[in-house]
């Protein structure tokens, strides 16, 4: 077995008096796809820092093999002493790296590169981290929350990118599909330690709960014994005084176990505040429309929203979601059309912005409104305390300041304090930003059950799939369309329209120019229309690189199959290393594989760079 590229062993570390890490483990090998997981809090992110050589343990081993890269992505990145953003991107090229990946990357992410990074914003900044950890292609790629402030095309393009490289990689994320996709062994902090399950996200919640079940089983049996140690000592047979002091001993070893035994965190308590039932329409807007120049961001949309419905809002990042979304509630005029909102509404919004909690105000004066220790829900007066503890806020927490809250702290919050009033119509913009999965699971069995109607924008495919009844999609140059289902159901829909919104994620994630409007239920001219369009596009930049270096990689693998081949040609091999034969045979296999795709690969685009 190869050695690990970096190992963490025993690792332990103390915040305050309170450990965070214990006994936490970490391995990653050649080519590992690993999910690090746990609840927020856990020490995810500090496990991270730790294994990037960033943060010192107060106790256990960090072994690197010599010569390693290691590339980290925070998530708060410091761009400061660079004059523009794509200096900062190529920082973390090494002598050898190819240097037009950073450029690269960046026109992908939306960034030109010239940008001062001072004037960044802070999704800006995060995608500009992206750029820089990912141009080295390093051995080990270590990132927390990449998909943060990613739209869908950035994040399709992104999980593409990183199942097409061969560094290892550690992923911290929120989001299920991302993690689910790109991951092959699941790493849990849970209590302080490091459990591994050697299958990937997909099959962890299983595992965890099986987990949770047998250490459930085994404090059970604790008591059990515990109980009948104690009734030996009460009413047992005196036997020799060296035997008895043994079980003495022994069942104070066993009361110490069941003491120390630490449980699982609690859940999130998720109930929202309910006033009266609205009227059964709830939004209808006619022909809406809304231009700040050079272009439409919404032209002409209509849609008839009822009762219980639970929308989507879905595009790329500056599609004008949040435009679209705050005419569609009566808290911006359209330039042209009506929107009409229902009788008995009660609205209550959660803005995606956690800029908007004052970072001086206290938890217990956020949820409060300012002043005493009660809370107002919808249901009658509550201790600011007993709610905190709901959202798994500890007492003591009352007067810390917002700025000492971790991104999901702050994201609980909000969400204590949005679902602590009475509503029938949730705006949410965001809600899933920075949630731990836990809670993830509770907010989409809350939005389940609730009685009014939900607005929501998310680039959380499966939060989307869960949640949504309809999914209404910016196609561009101002055009929404409406879609049954969550997301996963638009695809579908969307036919041709899926290829072309492909396209656009792999030249950058931008939104969609005014050729591409094909989408659902489109009719014969429009797809011609779509085809034609695709037709006059030029290569992307990613396209040209590899157009000119995919001869390279069919030469190469040319090479290898045929002194695999002549290896193989070898009459006595089998019966002499039976195993080699069969590692040879799988390697050959593969490699012709990898032939063929690249050869039609460079078949397409040699043909798209004709049509150009």
């Amino acid at each position: 077995m190869a050695p690990p590229l970096l190992h963490l062993r025993d690792i332990a570390l103390t915040f305050g008096g309170t450990p965070l890490l214990t006994s936490a483990e970490l391995q990653v090998g050649e080519g590992d796809r690993i999910g690090l997981v746990g609840r927020n809090g856990s020490g995810k992110s500090t496990l991270l820092k730790i294994a990037a050589g960033l943060v010192e343990a107060d106790a256990g081993e960090r072994f690197v093999q010599p010569g390693r890269t290691i590339r980290y992505l925070p998530q708060e990145p410091d761009l400061a002493g660079f004059a523009t953003v794509l200096d900062y991107a190529s920082g973390g090229l090494a002598p050898g790296d190819e240097p037009y990946r950073a450029q690269y990357l960046l026109d992908v992410l939306g960034l030109r590169g010239d940008e001062d990074p001072a004037t960044l914003s802070g999704g800006e900044k995060r995608r500009a981290a992206l750029a820089r950890t990912l141009a080295p292609e390093p051995d080990i790629l270590l990132l927390d929350e990449p998909t943060n402030h990613l739209d869908l095309p950035a994040i399709e393009w992104l999980e593409s990118e990183l199942s097409s490289m061969k560094s290892a990689l550690v992923l911290i994320s929120h989001d299920r599909r991302f993690l689910a996709d790109l991951t092959r062994a699941t790493v849990w902090i849970d209590r302080g330690i490091g459990r591994r399950h050697d299958r990937g996200f997909a099959h962890f919640e299983a595992w965890r709960d099986e987990v949770f079940e047998q250490e459930e089983r085994d404090q059970q049996k604790l008591a059990q014994k515990i109980k009948r140690e104690e009734h030996w000592m009460t009413y047992g047979v005196t036997a020799r005084r060296k035997r008895n002091m043994r079980r003495v001993r022994e069942l104070a070893d066993l009361r110490a176990q069941k003491k120390s035994h630490r449980g699982p965190q609690g859940n999130v308590r998720m109930t929202v505040g309910e006033t009266e039932v609205s009227g059964k329409r709830v939004i209808e807007a006619r022909g809406i429309a809304k231009d700040f120049g050079p272009g439409p961001v919404v032209d002409g949309f209509s849609t008839r929203i009822l009762r219980g419905d639970r929308v989507a809002l879905v595009g790329a990042n500056g599609a004008g979601k949040t435009t679209l979304l705050k005419m569609l509630t009566g808290a911006l005029e359209p330039d042209s059309g009506t929107v009409i909102l229902g009788s008995g509404l009660t609205m209550v919004t959660m803005d995606q912005s956690r800029e908007a909690l004052k970072k001086d105000e206290t938890v217990s004066e956020i949820l409060t409104g300012g002043g005493g220790d009660q809370v107002m829900l919808s249901d009658g007066p509550r201790h600011v305390v007993s709610y905190m503890k709901d959202f798994l806020f500890a007492p003591e927490q009352a007067r810390t300041p917002v700025s000492a809250l971790s991104g999901g702290e702050r994201g609980r919050l909000l969400l204590a304090r949005a679902l602590a009033r009475a509503s029938n119509l949730l705006v949410l913009d965001e809600p899933t930003n920075d949630l731990d999965l836990e809670t993830l699971d509770l907010l989409q069995e809350m939005l389940a059950d609730y009685p009014g109607t939900v607005l929501l924008v998310s680039h959380d495919r499966d939060f989307l799939d869960r949640v949504a009844t309809s999914v209404v999609f910016a196609e561009g140059n101002g055009v929404w369309r409406e879609y049954a289902g969550g997301y996963s159901d638009m695809i579908a829909q969307r036919g041709a329209g899926v290829a072309a919104r492909k396209s656009v994620t792999e030249s950058g994630g931008r939104t969609k120019t005014s050729d591409d409007k094909s989408g659902g239920n489109t009719s014969g001219s429009e797809k011609t229309g779509g085809d034609k369009a695709k037709k006059k596009s030029k290569l992307t930049f990613s396209q040209q690189h590899q157009l000119k270096t995919l001869p390279k990689d069919i030469e190469k693998l040319g090479a290898e199959i045929a002194k695999l081949q002549g290896e193989l040609e070898d009459p006595k091999l089998y019966a002499r290393e039976p195993k080699r034969f069969d590692t040879l045979m799988a390697k050959l296999s593969d490699l012709q594989s990898k032939l063929a795709t690249a050869e039609e690969t460079w078949l397409e685009l040699e043909m798209l760079a004709e049509e150009g």
